[in-house]
């Protein structure tokens, strides 16, 4: 029975993997849609949310089967239920994404690449929801503890860009409605940090059995 019950947690690991991926790849697609003014790649971006929706439910539905079927003791069950947080978390990700994508597709931002860091911005939350999969997958308290802290990171380029959006507008007025479009995509990376950051503190609750609000 045990080892039955090892082969689905492997399989939850897996499919946590999955989507985490499809996650890190809307983001990238949305972002390099926005520096390329590539209508295919913001479409991407939109397809990968329905993607990622399809896998939150699979997982939803593999967690609650481990839960009714397996009766797992109690460090089990913090583990299927921080990943049973952990998908929420991930999904709106993938609306975050979708939402750079969707703003992409209806305005050409493109020649505003250099005036953010955009770019750099988003490689940074990548990196923390790529890390956030990776420590639940192999328990790594430290890991987990160390995107919290990353975190700090990602809001300082939010601020960064928010500083240059209003230096940039104080002179170029006239390109107020695109400034605005490049501050929400930056505020939605903003988001998906913090989204990031709630999938660690799950990882350490489904660890050490506390979780910090």
């Amino acid at each position: 029975m045990r080892s039955r019950f090892d082969m689905q947690l492997e399989a939850l690991n897996n499919d946590l993997i999955t989507m985490g991926a499809l996650c890190e790849n809307a983001i990238a697609c949305a972002v390099k849609a926005l520096t390329t003014n590539d209508m295919e790649l913001a479409a991407l971006a939109i397809a990968a949310e329905k993607d990622i929706d399809r896998k939150e439910r699979d997982i939803e539905a593999l967690c609650l089967k481990l839960i009714l079927e397996q009766q797992p003791v109690a460090r089990d069950l913090r583990l299927i239920s921080s990943a049973l947080k952990m998908i929420t978390d991930m999904e709106r990700i993938g609306d975050q994404a979708e939402d750079i994508a969707v703003l992409v597709k209806h305005n050409d931002l493109s020649e505003s690449k250099n005036k953010v860091h955009i770019i750099e911005m988003s490689e940074a939350v990548i990196k923390m929801v790529t890390d956030s999969i990776d420590a639940f997958v192999r328990r790594d308290l430290e890991l987990a503890k160390s995107i919290i802290k990353y975190d700090d990171i990602v809001d300082n380029y939010f601020i960064s860009i928010k500083n240059d959006l209003i230096a940039y507008i104080s002179q170029y007025p006239e390109n107020a409605d695109k400034v605005m479009d490049i501050f929400m995509i930056a505020k939605y990376l903003e988001r998906i940090g913090d989204h990031a950051t709630n999938i660690a503190e799950w990882v350490e609750f489904s660890i050490v059995g506390s979780h910090e609000e």
